[in-house]
């Protein structure tokens, strides 16, 4: 089944309940319908008054926030620029993370997002951070809160405040800025704090020293021999090797094109393979003694380069792990997904690598969305801020006249290059 048919599927049945819900009216006070959207919304909202004692600490924050963000929205509206400018220069085909479905975060749907419970608690949690920021400095600046809910339209697609609209209007300057740009600053700072707590905790797996074959270069002995990747060498010619040095040793006393016994333990079971040694390759070293055509599995190599991954750098590689198809990019999959190369470690607690993904999810889902949030298009966050803080520029520059179309204008053009960037590999393709 593919992600079309399943997504139907979901449609249907979404339909289906929303119909009987609709029709039935039942929990009519706290189920209404935007269009196809069903809301389920509550009016008990007076917790958040309890966050307005700390005020001066959340306005910090927030304000802190809205330089990050400001700072996110010129970056981004950069970065789509030059993504356009590649687009037109590589044109691409629709097919990998250009392909429709992979637009999307919808785990399960993208490609590139499993389906498992740990995306979508990252997915839930995320989006009621997200507008939980929002309730919490609309309360913080003043400005009532008349509900909050979920939205659900397939699957729950996100979670609302509603602000009173008559004082949100009349809430001008910072104030408004800070409660539209709270949600995307709960996001990155949560994210990054995921990011940081999975890069700890990695720190207390412990690699294993044995020979773990990776991956074997294609037509070399190994290769040629069947010798099967993730598996451990555990002897040569009937000597036992209990590390990649014990292995170097052995096969340093041998040349080219001597036959050598090379046993392996896969699945808890040993077999042996016949290999007929080949020459290094000069790009290897270009060494006398005889090659297998294998490259190891190294943990402590993986290990620091995740540890290293505790700064903005590192973080942006974190990023891009889900769609990373190079060597160093599988390498680092093991904190996203469940991989051979997790049984390659010992690890402090039961549900270790569970904790790991969970964190790591957390830490990915929360930064696309603050970052998506914050392009200065309308009607994201991101947009709201722009409008505000040009009506407030111009206001004091009295050509206040001039405000919405400038708004309008940085808009469509954001919206266009969006569009842009997913209809054009379509258009090359034709």
């Amino acid at each position: 089944m593919n992600w079309l048919a399943i997504l139907l599927l979901l449609v249907a049945i979404y339909a289906a309940i929303a119909l009987f819900v609709h029709r039935s009216g039942i929990y009519a006070d706290h189920i209404v319908f935007y269009g196809p959207i069903m809301a389920i919304k509550t009016a008990r909202v007076g917790f958040l008054d309890h966050f307005r004692r700390f005020s001066r600490i959340l306005r910090a924050y927030a304000s802190f926030g809205v330089f990050m963000v400001v700072f996110i929205s010129i970056s981004i509206t950069i970065m789509l620029f030059f993504s356009l400018h590649f687009t037109l220069e590589m044109r691409p085909e629709p097919t990998g993370i250009y392909a429709p479905q992979n637009i999307l975060l919808l785990p399960g749907i993208n490609e590139y997002v499993p389906s498992t419970l740990a995306v979508w608690f990252a997915f839930v949690l995320t989006i009621a951070i997200h507008e939980l920021g929002h309730g919490i400095l609309s309360r913080v600046e003043n400005i009532r809160v008349k509900g909050m809910g979920a939205l659900l339209l397939i699957i729950p697609i996100g979670f609302f405040v509603e602000p009173d609209e008559e004082e949100l209007e009349k809430t001008r300057g910072m104030p408004k800025i800070r409660m539209f740009g709270a949600g995307i600053t709960n996001n990155i700072v949560v994210g990054v704090i995921c990011f940081a707590a999975m890069i700890m905790l990695m720190g207390a797996a412990v690699p294993t020293d044995e020979p773990v074959i990776q991956g074997v270069y294609r037509n070399y002995s190994a290769d040629m021999a069947g010798v099967p990747p993730y598996s451990v060498i555990t002897g040569i010619d009937g000597m036992e090797v209990a590390t990649r040095e014990d292995v170097s040793a052995v096969l340093d006393t041998t040349h080219p094109g001597e036959v050598v016994t090379l046993t392996v333990l896969t699945g808890g079971s040993e077999s042996d393979y016949t290999l007929m040694l080949s020459e290094w390759p000069e790009d290897l070293g270009n060494r006398s003694s005889g090659f297998m055509g294998i490259y190891y599995y190294d943990g402590a190599a993986v290990l620091d380069v995740i540890g290293k991954s505790l700064s903005p750098i590192g973080y942006l590689r974190l990023i891009t792990i889900p769609f990373d198809m190079s060597l160093g990019g599988q390498m680092l999959r093991i904190v996203a997904f469940d991989t051979p190369d997790m049984q390659f470690y010992e690890t402090p607690f039961p549900f270790f690598w569970g904790t790991i993904h969970l964190l790591f999810w957390c830490g990915w889902i929360n930064i696309n969305v603050g970052i998506f949030n914050a392009i200065p298009m309308i009607p994201l966050d991101g947009g709201y801020i722009l409008k505000e803080g040009v009506d407030r520029l111009f206001e004091g520059r009295r050509v206040e006249k001039y405000a919405a179309p400038v708004v309008a204008f940085v808009s469509s053009l954001v919206l266009v290059m969006l569009i842009s960037l997913i209809l054009l590999p379509y258009l090359f393709a034709l």
